[in-house]
């Protein structure tokens, strides 16, 4: 029994000081998570912060583009931050960082020669946040993909359809862009008025309307205008109206004027055209054509 107690005292696994030394590194380990997790929690309020203060400054960014860089800096924060601490843990752990990161850094040469699109994605993500081509909260449209930006990142760039959709676009892969919200929009509203009512009197009514309509919604720039009459149809005049709008918003105002067009024309009596078909009896025409003698012809079929 004596000898088996000295043989526990002297073995590596129930050496007190091996078990205290553990412990020790444990609780390092953990302080170090610890650490790393308020810096980056308090790094991004650090950002937000800074940000705010840059909207009350003279000279500033658009929104778009500090929101873009906001988000930019807060994962470069995570990122850094992050790789700090997993090599300090690392360290403790009596593992050779300095052996790995060589190492990391030849495969990671050698893998960048096969990996030259993720290169090309980070090169082509550098420029499209340094020339603001687009920034979070966009609507675009990029090839077949169209939504509103919701991060943009070093490699990548997110896309949420209207629809709920999230689009994950390699930021090489990005050749055209069409950016909707950097002008204003316009909407575009075409009204139908029948060739039976007057076109005269429903131009007075729809330019009545235009006058008051412009005051009815914050998203109108400039007064809506009536141009006239834009096509002649077989069974209706068509009259074009456009209006200048905030960007992304000529769906709404045109959804909107559309509404009150109908109520303007149905309180004026103006009806809707509608398709007009004539339709005749080949026997009812034939029996009067019989009645002529120059339609009859003579004995000899002439």
């Amino acid at each position: 029994m004596n000898h088996l107690e000295s043989y526990l005292k002297h073995t590596k696994w129930f050496n007190e000081e091996v078990w205290l030394s553990i412990g020790e590194t444990i609780l390092k380990m953990i302080v170090v998570l610890l650490v790393a997790s308020l810096i980056i929690k308090f790094g991004k309020k650090a950002i937000n912060k800074i940000f705010q203060v840059r909207a009350r400054a003279p000279l500033r960014f658009s929104e778009r583009r500090e929101a873009t860089l906001m988000r930019l800096m807060e994962n470069t924060l995570t990122y850094v931050v992050g790789f700090i601490a997993i090599v300090t843990v690392l360290s403790l752990m009596n593992i050779n960082v300095q052996g790995l990161l060589a190492g990391a850094g030849i495969v990671g040469l050698a893998v960048g020669f096969g990996a030259q699109s993720l290169v090309k994605d980070i090169i082509s993500g550098f420029f499209i946040i340094f020339e603001d081509q687009f920034s979070v909260g966009d609507t675009v449209s990029i090839g077949k993909f169209e939504g509103v930006v919701e991060e943009i990142g070093l490699r990548t760039t997110k896309i949420k359809n209207w629809t709920g959709e999230l689009y994950i676009i390699p930021n090489g892969n990005i050749t055209n862009v069409t950016n909707f919200s950097i002008h204003n929009s316009v909407a575009v509203v075409d009204v139908h008025i029948p060739y039976e009512e007057n076109i005269d009197k429903a131009e007075r009514i729809i330019q009545g309307l235009l006058e008051s309509f412009a005051g009815q919604y914050e998203e109108i720039v400039s007064e809506p205008e009536l141009l006239g009459v834009q096509q002649l149809g077989t069974s209706d005049v068509t009259l074009r109206i456009v209006v200048e709008t905030l960007p992304m918003s000529h769906w709404f105002i045109a959804r909107a004027l559309k509404k009150d067009i109908k109520k303007v024309l149905d309180e004026h009596h103006i009806q809707a055209p509608y398709p007009k078909m004539v339709t005749y009896s080949r026997n009812e025409e034939e029996q009067a054509y019989s009645g002529h003698p120059f339609m009859r012809g003579d004995q000899d079929g002439r």
